[in-house]
């Protein structure tokens, strides 16, 4: 049996607990500091940085069996990250992106966001099961201010409204080092070109382009032009 694509479950996985929340950004809690559903803990195996690995996932928090459609079409499209100085996976839920970040660039430091508390305490059980040491979790308010970003990975949170969309890209956006890139995955169906027109028009100075169309999905790239 071939490999499943990068980011993918593998089909062998354990079936979820009864009860638990489907994946997708739905559900209102993944977005939420303290999720009120109950935690369910559960191991999942997952194809992460070209290799199976085995991870944790918990109920009350976004994708929560797995790794979702829109992050798996990211880490398939987006270029290999640099190894070393600072990136940031934006919105981490369990850390798919941040741990693809961490294995493939081990000499970087790799800040993993979050608002939600759980998500984070098993984003931080993650990056010690797989020895990602250079991981730091936390919420906005833990990342130094003189910390800029070489590159910025991120499955935004579009279901939180457009002005709190604009208001977090507004925040992080800037904080790109010049010629650094910033890659957003964002379905089509819930605004991914009129997001694309916002960056364009919003970070005149920046260089805003479509890099991949995939399942749905568009991959935007946001570079930092100077």
């Amino acid at each position: 049996m071939s490999k499943p694509p990068e980011g993918q479950a593998i089909p062998e996985a354990a079936p979820a607990a009864a009860g638990t929340a489907a994946p997708g950004r739905g559900a209102e809690h993944y977005f939420s500091a303290e999720p009120v559903v109950a935690a369910q803990l559960r191991q999942r195996r997952v194809v992460l940085a070209g290799a199976e690995r085995v991870v944790t996932v918990a109920s009350g928090i976004f994708s929560p069996e797995g790794v979702d459609r829109g992050t798996q079409v990211l880490l398939a499209r987006v270029p290999p990250p640099p190894d070393g100085g600072d990136a940031l996976d934006l919105g981490c839920g369990w850390g798919p992106i941040a741990l693809t970040l961490a294995l493939l660039a081990p000499a970087s430091r790799v800040w993993a966001v979050d608002v939600n508390e759980r998500a984070l305490e098993v984003m931080r059980r993650n990056a010690i099961a797989l020895g990602c040491d250079g991981i730091r979790c936390g919420t906005a308010e833990s990342v130094p201010d003189d910390v800029h970003f070489d590159v910025i990975w991120s499955n935004p949170p579009i279901r939180i409204g457009k002005p709190a969309l604009h208001a977090l890209l507004g925040q992080w956006l800037p904080r790109l080092r010049p010629g650094g890139r910033a890659y957003l995955v964002v379905a089509r169906q819930l605004g991914a070109d009129s997001l694309q027109r916002w960056l364009t028009d919003t970070f005149a100075p920046y260089a805003v382009s479509r890099l991949a169309t995939d399942r749905g999905f568009r991959v935007l790239e946001i570079r930092r032009t100077g």
